[in-house]
């Protein structure tokens, strides 16, 4: 079972580009039973798995702007950092439902906004290049990674698509390999720390490069818009359950 959830969660992204760690973390808290801080790591340590195996696309399509990333790099890496030490700070058997009502509400709005962009999708014009706002962005998307796995694709796309000139295609590859920056030195930290399990893991990513390469081959065929709606919508009623499973 894990691994089809692994095969299943790696082709979503690879179909559309949202993050592994917004998916991953709710489900395997919400249908696997784990606790949130395994969950987060399990999460962290498998996105930077399937993201390493889909890397050489980007790098050959030439989509990373590695000015760009090194700007992202420079408040990611701190960011994340902080929001592990934050974690691993908590009581977490006290502050369990503060978790659970994080992740889920963290999850809910990123899936309404991508609805929201969605539906009000227009064609791209070139932004003005304010990119030195980027590391001060970037250092807050860290902290959410570091602390609940959830937010690099979405709100690193954002931040790019707002902030910089890039094409959409170099947001994709660039905003991929930051989420595998972090995600590889979270997910670091979280192995150290014993917050996974073996067995799970391997599970998931057997699964997930499957997924991955099946997913990023079909999405040249697939319209990606209907997609992304699809998966939004079910975020939204994932991270509504774990908000409601800490307050019920």
């Amino acid at each position: 079972m894990e691994i089809i959830i692994g095969f299943l969660i790696a082709l979503a992204v690879g179909l559309t580009g949202v993050g592994a760690g917004s998916i991953t973390a709710p489900v395997l808290m919400l249908f696997l039973g784990r606790s949130p801080v395994e969950s987060v790591g399990t999460a962290l340590v498998f996105a930077a798995a399937i993201k390493w195996v889909v890397l050489p696309v980007y790098w050959w399509r030439k989509q990373i702007n590695y000015r760009i990333l090194s700007l992202l790099c420079a408040g990611g890496i701190p960011g994340v950092l902080i929001g592990f030490f934050v974690l691993v700070a908590l009581d977490v058997k006290k502050q369990q439902k503060a978790l659970f009502l994080v992740l889920g509400l963290t999850v809910a709005i990123l899936a309404l906004f991508n609805l929201y962009r969605a539906f009000r999708q227009r064609e791209w014009v070139p932004q003005k290049d304010r990119s030195r706002w980027l590391p001060t962005i970037a250092a807050g998307i860290g902290v959410e990674v570091g602390f609940s796995s959830a937010g690099a694709g979405a709100l690193g796309s954002v931040a790019l698509l707002g902030l910089t000139p890039l094409t959409p295609a170099q947001v994709v590859g660039t905003d991929m390999v930051f989420g595998l920056v972090i995600s590889t030195i979270g997910g670091g930290f979280h192995l150290s720390a014993g917050h996974y399990d073996s067995v799970l893991l391997t599970k998931l990513v057997i699964g997930g490069i499957a997924g991955v390469i099946a997913g990023a081959n079909i999405s040249a065929l697939l319209p990606a818009r209907p997609l992304r709606l699809a998966l939004s919508t079910w975020l939204t009623f994932i991270g509504a359950q774990l908000a409601w499973k800490a307050i019920a």
